[in-house]
This record gives C-alpha cells, structure tokens and sequence, in this order.
C-alpha cells in the first residue's frame, strides 16, 4: 500500500507553501498531487510555481500528479486546465471534473479519477477505466460496503485510492463563503481565506463543530481519519490512502500512516497510531461515511445489545 499526499486545500504564503513541501519531500511518501483545486483567484503559486516543486519532488524520488481545478468558472480557468494537461514535464494529471477527462482522453493521457468525478458505481468505474483511467479515487461520501461492491468488479490494471486523513471536502459553491463571513464581496475579497490555515470553523450554539468554510467549498468541522481503518483496506485491495495536507504536524501523520502501513493486517497496530495521531490534528477525529451509517448512531445503545465504542478514530459524525 502507497501514501500520496492530496492537492493543497488551503491558501497559504508562498515561502510556507514552499516549506511544506520541502520538508515532506524527505518523508515516505509516495505520490504527491499539486496544484489549485479550490479557487482560481489564489495566485501565491503559478502554474511555473508548481511545476518547479513537482520537479523537485521528483528529483526527491516521488511521482508527482497535477490535479486540475474542481469547479471552472469562467474560460480563463478552462485554459489553466488545458495547461495543466499539456504540462512539459509530462505529469500525470488527475481530472476533478469531466472537462478534464475530455480533454485527457483526447490527448491520449492516462490519468487519475479523482474524488469529485462522483463514481459509485461498477459500471461508472469501468468507463472511466475505458477513458484512460490508471487510478481512481473514492468519493469522500462513499461507505466500505460500496467500495467492496467495486472493488470486485474493479477492472484489471486499474488502482485504487482512498482519502483517509484530513477534512472532507463536501462541497463547492459559485459564492465565497469566507468572504461573506468577512463582510467582502468574492471579486474583492482580500484573500481573506489565507488567515485561516486550516479553514474557518463553523459552530453550533452549543459549541459544536458544524462546518468549515474555505473560500467557495464547505469542509466537515471533524477531521476524517481512517488510520485505524488500514486493515481493512488492506483487505479490500486498496493501493493507496490519500493524506491531505494540514498547516500543523504533516510529517508526523505522514510518520504514523508509514509505521501502520509496514504492518497493514495488524489491527492493533493501526489502532495505537491512531490514537497517537490525535493531538496531532486541528480538530477531534471521525469516520465520516466509512461505516455508513448517521454519526448520531455510532456508539447508540439499542434496545437488548450491548452498547458499542465509537470507531477508534474518535466521534463518527461527518461534520
């Protein structure tokens, strides 16, 4: 099983953007994604800008992927794309929308399904495959039970990926939603999102997590962890877990997904990095749709059965 590290979901200062990257090129990882998949506006990094960290971790051993925008807006970010699939260095590109995939396929690309394709289903899968897919990634809203259900009927050559650490990306809007919290229409907005590192939280009266806000897309408030779920991927053939990156102790989570991975059918094992990745992250840990059921339910004691613990990744919520 291979780590790859997910596109960048925030907006940071360059020389942090060039940090990060610098110090988790000397990690186990295996695959990283770059570029901007959330908003067109956030201009720190280039196109040139990526590419020159892509041959750098290149350089430093891992495969690199370009991962295109999700939601395009306006023809300026059309072209970005067709970029992006041009790419001289010749990058695998991972498609976040269906524009790409017509573009990749036309040019005769192998490429990555990414989450945002929305594939859940066999069939949907195998055209993919058909397109030009080598990889597929699973949509964040996806339960186990359905990726078994694929994984069987999964088409020869054809890898697949799981998201398992960091916040979910849920959904994307035409409107700025950090930028309206901050009182700024989106076309003037002052990139206000970029004081926010790992999003701007959203909660309930009662102070519990209820969203995060980043620029136009909306995150789960609780961070998804399934590093205690790594047997069972194990078990479901999955060939790589996705890991997304975070402001705060990146190469330590990087650290712990690496020691369980060694020993991928020792439950206990996932179960203790796990726990130890805790402290770790910017919010308290869940399950999100992984076990497929509501959050409410995980840990409900029904009428006649013993009560159950929540999953060891902490409270089961997807937000």
């Amino acid at each position: 099983m291979k780590l790859s590290l997910g596109p960048l979901q925030y907006y940071w200062p360059r020389s942090q953007v060039f940090d990060f990257y610098d110090t988790l090129a000397g990690t186990p990882l295996d695959v990283v994604y770059l570029g901007e998949t959330v908003c067109s506006r956030r201009h720190e990094l280039r196109l040139a800008d990526w590419l020159a960290l892509g041959e750098m971790l290149r350089a430093a051993g891992k495969q690199v992927v370009l991962s295109t925008q999700v939601l395009l807006e306006s023809t300026a970010d059309v072209g970005t794309m067709h970029k992006l699939v041009a790419n001289e260095p010749g990058f695998v590109v991972e498609a976040n929308d269906m524009g790409a995939v017509h573009c990749l396929h036309q040019a005769g690309q192998p490429f990555v399904a990414g989450p945002h394709l929305n594939l859940y289903h066999p069939r949907a899968v195998g055209w993919i495959a058909q397109l030009g897919a080598t990889r597929w990634v699973m949509p964040v809203e996806m339960p186990q039970a359905d990726l078994a259900r694929i994984q069987a009927a999964r088409p020869a050559g054809l890898q697949t990926e799981v998201f398992a650490h960091g916040r979910l990306p849920l959904a994307y809007s035409a409107r700025c939603f950090t930028a309206r919290h901050a009182n700024r229409p989106k076309d003037d907005c002052g990139f206000v999102c970029q004081s926010h590192p790992d999003g701007l939280p959203l909660r309930t009266r009662d102070g519990e997590g209820f969203l995060v806000l980043n620029g136009i897309q909306t995150q789960s408030a609780r961070v998804y962890q399934l590093l205690h779920a790594l047997p069972q991927m194990t078990a479901l053939g999955v060939d790589l877990v996705r890991l997304s990156p975070q402001a705060r102790h990146m190469a330590e989570v990087v650290a712990l997904f690496d020691a369980a991975r060694h020993d991928a059918t020792n439950a206990a094992l996932a179960a203790r990095c796990a726990q130890q990745a805790e402290p770790l992250l910017p919010d308290a840990p869940c399950n999100g749709f992984w076990d497929g059921r509501p959050g409410l339910e995980q840990g409900r004691v029904e009428p006649g059965r013993t009560p159950q613990a929540a999953p060891s990744a902490g409270k089961a919520a997807a937000v």
